[in-house]
């Protein structure tokens, strides 16, 4: 790493600066370190606000914790895992393998952990990026990289007392594993992903668990038998065999992609469903468990413990709204109270944020905020005008079928650009505004026909303005095909910001 003049904080009075600088070591800042590092750009840091690799999935502990998309495809394509024991890998399994990856390919003395980046600011005369860490220390970096994806700023409820509730009371993103639920009477606020997830765990050890709804969700069957002992070995013995598993998983996950579902394939989903509620035994909870809204209007949610779980006497479903909470009593609308000891708050996060979640000023002074201010948006989900030579990874309409797959294709673009600027002796690249709003133009409408996810139900797709800022509205294939390979003509290039055009070039509102 280089030395600039202006660091606070050193005792020389000087600058650490590199070349790029990466915002998170999840899947994205792994994969866009060992991309770097392949391409020969070997001057970059990443910066993790936690104590270690991994993102989600280190901070995503709590129990039943596992990805709800197929691991074949859940994994970086050039470094394909013969030992998953299951298709849908539980968290300790992908944390393991992202540990693994950060390993094997030298990125650990790129890492620098519990540094979270609390700003960053863009120098038009000087063609540079300044970031203020947590520790109020400053790097300067060419380039910056966004890797913080969509899961960083938490949902809480707002419920009268909360703040005054006697109990325990903790996020299920932040599991609070010194607190024992054995003979506990807890309640738990969400049925969305991960209370899916955790519910089936937690009835095991609890004396009686409050499950507060808001919300039916479709919860599909999964497919999740574990490998056999003869399956894992022909995964090690053959990479042939290993691909081509991928390959066939990929192919599935592109022909039920949830953008593409026409009716006749909701229609099978919704009586998929619809069976496996009817293991309940009670009438009225499989009446409340019923969605009233179409598959795929919300994120699909798979599991085969969920259903089930309904039929232990210490699980209540409430579908009556919460009014209060008083000291240890939960308070719904017809006046009853359950009395609990732990509150979990499975309430999820605030998706729509993105990389606005830290406090980012591009050219002319505009923030990253008040660019997005009617909804995030990014020309391929990466790069937004005003914001030289800032691309995100995990960006504004980027989510459908395999995240880490389409990061990869992401990270592609990326590294081309870099490449390109360090080959031509460019001090920065900036998406043309008329560009990025062509392309939202066109994201948008295809959203607009996907009349699953027009249904009005509630969800995390949409910002406050209503606009759908999370979801890719083709196959992962077709993102491919638009984004691996950069379009010079899609950014300005050059090597001083004195350039006319550049100069007047400010973010497009929608």
């Amino acid at each position: 790493m280089n030395e600039g003049n202006v660091m606070i904080g050193d005792q020389q009075g000087r600058a650490e600066r590199v070349r790029a600088a990466v915002i998170g070591a999840g899947p994205g800042g792994i994969c866009m370190g060992i991309q770097l590092r392949a391409a020969g750009l070997d001057d970059f840091i990443i910066l993790e606000r936690s104590d270690g690799v991994g993102g989600t999935w280190r901070r995503h502990t709590y129990p039943g914790c596992a990805c709800d998309v197929p691991s074949q495809v859940y994994q970086f394509s050039f470094e394909l895992n013969p030992a998953w024991s299951r298709p849908y890998a539980p968290q300790p399994e992908i944390l393991a393998y992202m540990e693994r990856c950060a390993e094997k390919y030298g990125l650990m003395p790129h890492c620098r952990f519990r540094s979270e980046v609390m700003a960053a600011t863009w120098d038009d005369a000087r063609s540079t990026w300044t970031l203020e860490l947590g520790d109020g220390s400053l790097i300067e970096a060419d380039a910056v990289v966004s890797a913080v994806g969509m899961f960083n700023q938490l949902v809480w409820p707002d419920i009268p007392g909360l703040a005054d509730f006697q109990g325990r009371v903790f996020h299920s993103s932040h599991w609070d594993w010194d607190h024992d639920l054995s003979g506990k009477r807890v309640g738990v606020i969400g049925s969305a992903a991960s209370s899916v997830q955790f519910i089936p765990e937690i009835v095991k050890q609890a004396a009686q668990v409050y499950l507060f709804q808001r919300t039916a969700n479709w919860v599909l069957p999964k497919p999740d038998t574990l490998y056999t002992a003869e399956q894992l070995e022909v995964f090690r013995t053959s990479p042939a065999a290993l691909q081509a598993a991928r390959d066939e998983v990929f192919a599935t996950q592109e022909m039920n992609n949830v953008a593409k579902a026409g009716a006749e394939a909701r229609a099978t989903r919704e009586a998929l469903v619809l069976a496996a509620i009817d293991v309940v035994q009670d009438p009225a909870v499989r009446a409340k468990l019923r969605p009233d809204h179409p598959w795929g209007c919300k994120r699909p949610l798979i599991s085969n413990e969920y259903y089930p779980a309904f039929n232990r006497p210490n699980l209540e479903l409430v579908t009556d709204p919460i009014a209060a909470l008083d000291d240890r009593t939960i308070v719904t609308a017809d006046g009853m109270g359950r009395r609990v000891d732990t509150l979990i708050l499975a309430t999820g996060y605030d998706t729509t944020k993105y990389t606005s979640v830290i406090d980012v000023t591009g050219s002319h002074g505009i923030t990253l905020a008040e660019a997005w201010k009617d909804g995030a948006q990014a020309h391929l989900g990466i790069s937004t005008a005003g914001f030289p030579n800032l691309f995100m990874l995990y960006g504004p309409n980027t989510n459908n079928g395999s995240i880490i797959t389409m990061i990869e294709f992401q990270v592609s673009h990326v590294v081309a650009l870099l490449q390109r600027m360090a080959e031509g002796g460019l001090a920065w690249a900036e998406v043309r505004p008329e560009r990025m709003a062509a392309y939202n133009a066109e994201v948008q409408q295809a959203i607009a026909g996907v009349t699953h996810w027009q249904a009005g139900c509630n969800g995390y797709y949409r910002s406050p303005s209503g606009r759908v800022v999370t979801q890719w509205p083709a196959t992962m294939g077709a993102y491919r095909d638009r984004v691996v390979v950069p379009d010079p003509d899609d950014y300005f290039f050059g090597t001083s910001m004195a350039i006319p055009e550049r100069a007047q070039a400010k973010p497009v509102e929608s």
